[in-house]
């Protein structure tokens, strides 16, 4: 049982592809960031960063590709300045991920992982580097039911954002990001063109003027997720947030797409009662750590 790594996205998704599309929601983040890579491979890359690294664990019987009956059991990626991201495993090979990422000299700011496998990784790192790992941020990974439109219905409409929404867009991207506390800066322009590309952003209008967005990443494995989902500080608690969400969830299902998936911070008790609100249920948590 060892970790393989590579810097090349064509040879992950090679190897482990066919293991994360088995549990396509689950997945769906290290998803839609590999087929981003496939199609704009410089997205994650900034002065100084260095490029991004993939691995996959090899485990006896575990099944799926590989030689001599041994297949994947378990895959990460680290797409700069991000914290790893990792499926699920179990803590011998979250254990032994921690130690190959520490021994190589990666740095990383954190690890964004499935509850069970945090410990072990946290543990590991510390080992490895004497830095301890304290809670950043729990999540929920939720999945479209029946979709119900928000009742009564805010006024407005929504639309898709073009170019010209584009400052609009990189403006409103940071907002969210400072909120939710993301870890390590990030090139909201490159985001924001970035769903400009495959029309992955839309805007609640009311009056003519943008209230709220709602964004999805591109369909990969049958599925897509919803986010980031912003409504400026000033014009919340009108509903514009929850009939964008409904509207890019619908638009999605009309497109043929068998999942609908979303994250939200286990701490925003709004955000959470919305989504359910509109037809979304729990699927898994995950939790991002912090080190140093």
């Amino acid at each position: 049982m060892s970790w393989r790594m590579t810097e090349s996205v064509e040879e992950f998704a090679a190897e482990a592809g066919e293991f994360l599309r088995a549990e396509r929601a689950r997945n769906t983040v290290l998803l839609t960031v590999t087929q981003t890579l496939r199609g704009r491979p410089d997205t994650y890359r900034g002065a100084g960063r260095g490029g991004p690294v993939f691995g996959w664990w090899l485990s006896t019987g575990a099944g799926g590709p590989g030689a001599g009956g041994r297949g994947v059991g378990a895959a990460f990626m680290q797409t700069p300045p991000h914290p790893p991201l990792l499926t699920a495993m179990t803590d011998a090979a979250a254990a032994a991920l921690a130690h190959e990422l520490a021994d190589a000299g990666r740095e990383i700011p954190g690890v964004n992982t499935p509850e069970e496998a945090a410990r072990a990784f946290a543990a590991a790192w510390r080992e490895r580097t004497g830095t301890p790992a304290s809670v950043h941020v729990r999540m929920r990974l939720f999945r479209l039911g029946d979709l119900i439109w928000p009742s009564p219905m805010p006024e407005g409409r929504a639309r898709l954002a073009g170019t010209g929404d584009r400052d609009l867009l990189i403006a409103w991207f940071g907002a969210f990001a400072a909120e939710a506390g993301a870890m390590g800066e990030s090139d909201q322009g490159q985001a924001v063109d970035d769903r400009l590309s495959y029309r992955g952003a839309t805007i609640w209008e009311a009056g003519g003027v943008p209230v709220a967005l709602a964004c999805t990443t591109r369909t990969v494995a049958g599925m897509v997720r919803v986010g980031p989902v912003y409504t400026p500080p000033e014009l919340r608690g009108r509903g514009y947030a929850g009939a964008a969400t409904a509207a890019v969830s619908q638009a999605a299902r009309d497109a043929g797409t068998a999942e609908v998936l979303l994250y939200t911070d286990l701490a925003n008790l709004t955000s959470n009662a919305l989504y359910q609100r509109l037809g979304y249920r729990p699927v898994e948590d995950r939790v991002l750590l912090e080190f140093g």
